[in-house]
């Protein structure tokens, strides 16, 4: 029987950072990379961007948002229900372990993506999502338990690293896969061995999240498992939600702070999420080698960028101050936004990629700081961030919303894109009114 590692040991805060390795493939090769590429090519196969589903004909485009939309929507409602009894109740690593299989499963389930089979393949992609944020909220709820205060920011970052560089290594793995399948003796035609390739990414995903994971589980302790589930602690994160919210009155710099990333956030999750449908579909691309090599590249450059981003945005909030640095971001955001509308080549497309990665790591990471720094004086900082990470899913929920609504009436994510501009600008308008201290 494991004996139990004492907390700040080495040992036990590595075997948490390594969750991030484990988990952080479902983001970029999932969410970000191959599963969008294999999306698109699916309907290219069937040769009509527009599908029969939920009783009405949807974009293709439009249906995928409107599912995240939904899976967001869900998962801000369950994420004050699980850190409402995820510090008192039962055991800890069992509801951990149960979003993680979810996740992982649910990725291997995308192998069997298919539009004849539409709603079991999109039930796999939402219990997917589902899966990953699930987990985060058990995985984030740990740190405490496994470090000491003074340990916890340089345990948080080492998770971060480990989980890009993770992530990385098997998104090369898989862009290998798809581009020299015959090297993995992926057989069949150009098309098809790429095709075939892209549905064992999605399997190697699953299995990735699940092997690294188990050493993350066989350390971790085990939690409470005294405490039992009651009503009153069932609710108890929406008691916390409400009580930080009648707090916001006491303290309206940050109530402003958070009117304004509310908007704004709306508009850079929804981008970024949508950036590898958008070139997949309105990137003219020359071949379909080119499309998918592309866009997989296109995602790695991002990665990189956004680490140099997220560092000189530190250097110039430390110098101009965060509000007026996360002005002059929007302010850059609302530039691309124009720009995604008029690009339509691959180096354009490139070009501004470039730029969404430089500003994409400042912009989260600046947002999140600054919110820090607002905190009113409290040991209760679990709640404020709880209160801003629902706050951030549910501008998901509504920023893809309103995204696939205007993507399916126009038939045009560039018209959807540049509507992205209008919460940028209020955004702005909104950091304006914040104190600039």
């Amino acid at each position: 029987m494991q004996t139990a590692l004492p907390k700040g040991s080495k040992k036990l805060m590595n075997a948490w950072a390594f969750y991030d390795w484990a988990n952080s493939v479902y983001t970029l090769v999932i969410a970000s990379a191959i599963f969008p590429i294999y999306y698109g090519a699916l309907f290219k196969i069937k040769g009509d961007i527009y599908i029969d589903v939920f009783g009405t004909t949807l974009k293709n485009s439009a249906l995928i948002s409107f599912v995240t939309a939904a899976a967001f929507l869900v998962v801000s409602f369950i994420s004050p229900l699980l850190s409402g009894i995820s510090d008192y109740v039962g055991n800890k690593k069992t509801f951990l372990q149960f979003f993680c299989y979810l996740g992982a499963f649910s990725c291997i389930g995308l192998y069997w993506f298919d539009l004849s089979q539409i709603y079991i393949s999109l039930t796999f992609y939402f219990f997917g999502l589902i899966g990953f944020w699930g987990s985060l909220v058990f995985y984030n709820s740990y740190l405490p338990d496994v470090a000491f205060p003074e340990q916890q920011d340089k345990l948080s970052a080492r998770g971060y690293s480990l989980g890009y560089i993770g992530s990385v290594v098997l998104l090369v793995v898989n862009l290998a896969m798809v581009m020299k399948p015959e090297l993995f003796g992926i057989t069949g035609t150009e098309g098809e061995a790429a095709m075939k390739a892209m549905r064992y990414c999605f399997i190697s995903v699953g299995a990735w999240w699940i092997v690294f994971a188990q050493y993350s589980f066989y350390y971790l302790p085990k939690g409470n498992n005294e405490n039992k589930i009651t009503k009153s602690v069932f609710f108890n994160g929406f008691k916390e939600l409400r009580k930080v919210w009648n707090l916001l009155g006491e303290n309206l710099t940050l109530k402003k702070y958070l009117y304004s990333f509310f908007v704004y956030s709306m508009a850079v999750q929804t981008f970024m999420l949508a950036a590898t449908y958008f070139g997949e579909q309105e990137v003219n691309w020359e071949t379909d080698s080119q499309r998918t090599s592309g866009l997989i590249i296109c995602i790695l450059l991002i990665q990189l960028v956004a680490v140099a981003g997220a560092i000189l945005t530190s250097r110039a909030a430390l110098k101009f101050g965060n509000i007026r640095t996360l002005i002059f971001i929007n302010f850059i955001w609302i530039t691309l936004c124009g720009a995604a509308y008029l690009i339509e080549t691959p180096n354009q497309f490139y070009v501004v990629a470039s730029f969404v990665g430089l500003v994409m790591g400042g912009i989260q990471s600046l947002s999140r700081s600054t919110y820090s720094k607002l905190l009113p004086e409290t040991k209760d900082t679990t709640s404020f961030f709880s209160f801003y990470d629902v706050a951030e899913k549910i501008g998901i929920v509504i920023g893809m919303g309103i995204f696939a609504a205007i993507d399916q009436i126009t038939g045009s994510m560039r018209n959807a894109i540049v509507f992205l501009a209008i919460f940028f600008i209020t955004g702005v308008v909104l950091l304006f009114r914040v104190p600039k201290r």
